[in-house]
């Protein structure tokens, strides 16, 4: 099997979730989360992966099955959200043991995840496929709140303008960066060949 497809897949997947982070699919909760890179922010991540590939599951072998055409895609949206809004809970209610606090605390809406699972079923032949572009698109989430946190950090011991200080900063450089995501995602869905 040749390896660099997949490889294009992974690169292709991690950029294209920076779009969707910085298009509104948690723009909120990425700007303004400041514990990313806590246990509860990684427990979030790998949750987001779980959802993509349990429901890629669910939809492309059993639901493809009953249900075919357009009306899966309406389906995907909704079911994406209940799912992953109860397995967020499950986890952190029964698993984890911990309430999920809601300031200060990496939020993911099951928006990132419904699109994902989106891209998916239309990319993704078979289960490695669907892995790749998963663990691309977890990836592209610990990219974006890395950028964050490195603006963050970078603006507090730089003199920056009063006005720029906080979330204009770190929404200025993220749409500065979705110009070359873009360019860089166009160019790596031509050379996938969708």
């Amino acid at each position: 099997m040749n390896q660099m497809p997949l490889l294009l897949l992974f690169i292709y997947s991690s950029v294209a979730i920076n779009l969707l982070l910085q298009c509104g699919l948690g723009i909120k909760e990425t700007v303004e989360s400041k514990a990313a890179f806590t246990v509860s922010g990684l427990i979030k991540t790998f949750l987001v992966f779980l959802a993509i590939v349990s429901l890629w599951l669910l939809f492309s072998k059993v639901v493809f099955n009953l249900v075919n055409g357009f009306f899966i895609f309406v389906l995907m949206f909704p079911v994406t959200y209940v799912f992953y809004d109860g397995l967020e809970y499950f986890v952190f209610r029964y698993i984890y043991k911990k309430e999920n606090k809601e300031n200060g605390d990496l939020r993911f809406s099951g928006g990132i995840a419904a699109v994902a699972l989106f891209l998916c079923m239309v990319l993704a032949n078979n289960f490695l496929q669907v892995v790749v572009l998963s663990l691309g698109f977890t990836s592209g989430i610990f990219l974006v709140n890395f950028a964050v946190f490195e603006i963050r950090k970078r603006a507090a011991l730089e003199a920056v303008p009063v006005f720029l200080r906080g979330k204009p900063l770190v929404l200025i450089t993220m749409g500065m960066l979705s110009l070359i995501f873009t360019s860089a995602s166009l160019v790596l869905f031509r050379m996938i060949g969708s």
